[in-house]
């Protein structure tokens, strides 16, 4: 056993050992950290002392991988660096990996102003002692209006909350305006706070406004830690707050694991028993019930369920009743959202959507009252639908690590920017504000951001993380959901969505799984827009599959859903498929194809050109019958819907369609009585000929009128008429003209778009056009049709997709600028340090240093600016050689070092790194013993015992602190 000291300080003991063990010979090595470890931190923290206590956070898929530490007395440590009293139990990252940043939280405890419960050995009483095993009935704080002055810093609170209604750590119970707007000068705030080992919540903000909340801690405790409570709460300000570690609680259904779901029904309607992973399951570490707050440079690292969750309350909740009209939250537009770090999340780490029920349990809906329920955000201007819209701006977000999504977002508009996304099961998911017609035409947008499917985070084991398999790379890692979970960057589910300038990094198939930079939401029975887009787009070479449709199987299912079926995607400029203006859907959706398509098999899609659009298909009686569409001339491969309703007044249809083609349309029985077909996505002038199966001797009655969503009226109501013949009826001459034809069962439309519509809306401006076919059938007449009414001739011939690729697009992909970088550093710097000296280089190449081995003076240095095979063999050129035969090379550029030796012998501390250009700069740190025996130095040499050898890419790796 022998203790060593590594060059920043810190001590270690490494211990060989060998033995037998019941005749078993055991042996090997062990290193064990002695008398503390240095932390390198980014922040000044001088003020932090011996005998504090710190928390580091997980910066993997568990938050149970955050760490507690005593600080031990320093003397050697810098300004931003802390010593800490034993070993860590797992890899806590420290640097910017591959574009984002994963710096681990560190979170100082200790605060000179203690304020804590006083604590039972264990739980007792009526304190859900059923779900917990310690005592759960803490001291609380709570704050009314008409105070004359609050303003908390440096306290700790430490066992305060109450699994009670009202009873938490710090609450602003229905205060009002706490700001200028409240009549005070001195706005109220809490700032450097430590709320840690608390039960039940960290900060309540209930009807108060105006609140600012700095620099505060919320680690370990139960239920949603910064908690907006009734909806009604806007203006506060959440800055620089760091929350980790958030468990469920029993005091609301969003804040209940399984177990207590399932287990508390005091409150549900009759025997309702809930279902636990729609009515419950939400606990989140920012809790915030009304988007018009500001959350600025917090970090929610590691909660049971969500980092981030934006909720809607349909109207107010609680004692907040009746202060705002329905709806009105969901139409408020986001306050700033800027710089925030969510990760270690279970569930996801941003989550917009979703509401809470408002009504009280009933016969009609026995759920309890504030479950989760649905909910959407569409903001506008002052909060009205009929004013212009206000896009939620979604700012400098870092998302990696959750094991779900980084971040999911329904509404609209929405727009991501600035964005970092890596190991999470999916990065990114977009939904609409609807489907149509419910959707006003809203749309979401992604830019400027990047994705990463596999980082050098490889994570460790322990900690409740369930998965632990081979990466793309061959190594072992941490994975997210499965190890056989398709890893998504960017998931598209229906739209429109938009994706511009964005990279992506590290998404390669393997044998396990298919992770693929643009996936599809799985099982998805919902609509997917044509106008969904990309463009600008940077895939890196390390991206092994760029999009994939899915496959039936695990996880895909029978991928047979309408949504699976229509995926779909516009590349604008080739960016992504290598040829323009190019639509990219599943292989086997024949309604988009033409013979000028490519097929790729690897993506199970096809790639296309054209003009495309949706045909939205609204039946009523009956509403359970599965459609069939196909393009005349590919009849013999037609697409089958189930429709998205089942069990409603009516059943709708959406497929994406081909414009300027012929279509027929067919069911699995009897034709519905009431059809109506909208031309969605179409410009004015754009059309379709649809022919529909029918019994023979149905009549119809055919009429067309433009219908406004919001105010439920209809205008330009006019008549059809029946048609002489098939060829008159779809003419396009202007005339409202249908044609049945009984000999073969089919009912001929002409559908056409004739107003003008603008940005990403379904419909005109006007409202939306659409035709109403009534028909009237008899019991018992034939209702089977042929395949195709339409004359036989083969597939029009689209414009070709395009046999030269776009070219190389230089300014594609997230801006370099946008990558988090630590102050005051170059990124294409590199150092090396022998002992006190730093040598710094900053020109692309290869670098050599030789030293001699046995005074460990620098010999000579050289800079090689390409690489060859003649020049990385140079450190056996004489030039770079001691005279005396005996020299360290020392070689290194950002992805390869080397540490080697000139002479006879072959000491242990030879290394080689040699990185992927892709993956993080190589480092290297050795002590090399000099002057050994084995160097055959001369007697005279006068040396220091060892060396300490660096080479390192210069960037800061070390840790954020709070």
């Amino acid at each position: 056993q022998r203790d060593f000291l590594t060059y920043d300080g810190t001590r270690f003991t490494v211990t060989a050992f060998s033995g037998w063990i019941k005749g078993v010979p055991h042996n090997g090595f062990k290193v064990e950290v002695s008398k503390g470890i240095i932390l390198h931190l980014v922040d000044e923290v001088s003020s932090w002392l011996p005998g504090d206590r710190i928390v580091v956070a997980s910066t993997d898929y568990s938050m149970h991988q955050a760490e507690e530490f005593n600080l031990l007395p320093c003397p050697e440590c810098k300004s931003n660096q802390v010593k800490i009293d034993g070993s860590p139990l797992y890899l806590h990252i420290g640097e910017v990996i591959d574009g984002v940043d994963m710096r681990a939280e560190v979170g100082l405890l200790t605060r000179n102003i203690l304020i804590q419960g006083e604590m039972e050995d264990s739980c007792y009483g009526q304190n859900q002692c059923q779900f917990f095993s310690f005592d759960t009935f803490g001291g609380h704080i709570k704050i009314l209006r008409n105070f004359s002055s609050v303003h908390m810093s440096g306290v700790e609170l430490k066992n305060m909350g109450q699994q009670i209604l009202g009873s938490y750590p710090v609450h602003f119970h229905l205060a009002e305006d706490v700001d200028e707007r409240g009549g005070y000068e001195r706005p109220t705030y809490l700032d450097n706070l430590a709320i840690h080992h608390c039960f039940s919540r960290c900060v309540a903000i209930h009807g108060t406004h105006g609140l600012l909340v700095k620099d505060t801690i919320g680690y370990d405790t139960l239920g949603h830690c910064f908690f907006l409570e009734d909806g009604t709460e806007q203006r506060n300000t959440f800055y620089h707050n760091l929350g980790l570690l958030t468990r469920s609680g029993t005091i609301l259904p969003s804040d209940r694991s399984e177990a207590m779901c399932l287990a508390i029904r005091s409150h549900v309607y009759g025997n309702y028993v809930p279902v636990p992973s729609t009515d419950c399951m939400a606990v989140s570490t920012f809790w915030i019930a009304n988007p018009n707050n500001n959350l600025i440079e917090n970090a929610a690292a590691g909660a049971q369920d969500v980092g981030i969750w934006y909720i809607f309350h349909r109207v107010p909740t609680g004692q907040s009743e009746g202060q705002y009209p329905e709806g009105h939250a969901e139409h408020t537009p986001l306050g700033v959202f800027y710089n925030n770090r969510v990760h270690s999340n279970f569930k996801a780490g941003l989550f917009i959507g979703k509401g809470v029920k408002t009504t009280r349990a009933s016969a009609e809906d026995p759920r309890e009252y504030l479950t989760v329920d649905n909910a959407r955000f569409h903001p506008h201007q002052d909060a009205d639908p009929e004013k212009p819209r206000v896009p939620a701006v979604i700012d400098g977000l870092i998302a990696f690590k959750n094991n779900d999504h980084g971040a999911w977002a329904r509404g609209g508009d929405i727009i991501f920017r600035n964005s970092g996304f890596s190991d999470n099961g999916i990065g990114l998911t977009l939904a609409s504000d609807g489907t149509f017609p419910t959707d006003e035409g809203s749309s979401l947008e992604v830019t400027r951001s990047i994705f990463v499917g596999e980082s050098s985070n490889f994570g460790s084991q322990g900690g409740q993380n369930s998965y632990w398999g081979k990466g793309a790379n061959g190594e072992y890692r941490t994975l997210p959901r499965n190890k056989t979970f398709p890893i998504r960057g960017f998931q598209i589910y229906d739209g429109p969505v938009r994706m511009a300038k964005c990279t992506f990094k590290k998404f390669i198939p393997t044998v396990d799984r298919y992770s693929s930079a643009i996936g599809f939401f799985m099982k998805n029975s919902w609509q997917i827009s044509p106008q969904n887009n990309v463009s600008q787009i940077l895939m890196e070479k390390s991206v092994g599959l760029k999009v994939f449709f899915g496959r039936s199987g695990q996880w895909f299912g029978s991928n047979d859903n309408d949504g699976d079926k229509m995926s779909i995607f516009h590349d604008l400029d080739g960016s992504v498929t290598g040829y323009p203006d190019t639509f990219i859907g599943r292989a086997d959706n024949y309604l988009l194809r033409h013979p000028g398509c490519l097929t790729v098999p690897r993506w199970n899609g096809v790639m296309c050109t054209g003009k495309f659009a949706q045909l939205y298909i609204q039946a009523r009686r009956p509403e359970n019958l599965t459609l069939s569409i196909a393009r005349a001339a590919y009849h013999s491969h037609p697409l089958r819907l189930q429709g998205v309703n089942r069990g409603a007044p009516y059943q709708q249809y959406q497929p994406v369609v081909m414009l300027e083609q012929a279509y027929v349309i067919q069911w699995d029985g009897r034709a519905p009585e009431d059809i109506i077909l909208y031309p969605i996505n179409f410009n004015r002038g754009d059309w379709l000929c649809v022919a529909l199966c029918y019994p023979r001797e149905s009549v119809f009655q055919v009429v067309a009128d433009i219908y406004q969503r919001r105010t439920g009226t209809v205008h330009s109501v006019k008549h059809y008429l029946a048609a002489p013949s098939r060829a008159s009826a779809l003419s396009r001459t202007g005339e409202r003209l249908f044609y049945f034809d009984r000999a073969s069962g089919y009912l001929f439309v002409h559908l056409q778009a004739h107003e003008a519509r603008k940005g990403h809306s379904y419909c005109s401006q006007q409202g939306c056009e659409r035709i109403k076919i009534m028909a009237h059938m008899y019991p018992g007449d034939s209702w089977s049709c042929g395949p195709n009414p339409f004359p036989e001739r083969p597939a029009a011939a689209q414009r070709p997709v395009s046999r030269h690729p776009a070219g190389l697009c230089r300014a594609c992909g997230a801006p370099q600028s946008e990558t988090p970088q630590p102050p005051s550093i170059k990124p294409t710097c590199f150092l090396l340090q022998i002992n006190d000296t730093v040598f710094l280089f900053n020109r692309r190449g290869i670098f050599f240093m030789v030293l001699d081995a046995c005074s460990g003076a620098v010999v000579s240095r050289r800079h090689f600016g390409t690489v060859t095979g003649e020049n990385t063999s140079s450190c056996s050129n004489p030039e770079l050689t001691h005279p005396e035969g005996h020299s360290l090379c020392v070689c290194f550029s950002g992805s390869f070092a080397m540490l080697g030796y000139k002479g006879q012998a072959k000491p242990s501390w030879i290394k080689v790194l040699n990185h992927a250009g892709y993956q993080k700069a190589a480092s290297l740190q050795h002590y090399v013993p000099l002057k050994l025996k084995e160097y055959q130095c001369p007697a005279n040499v006068k040396t220091k015992p060892e060396l300490c050898m660096q080479t390192e890419k210069q960037l800061v790796t070390s840790l954020t602190t709070v």
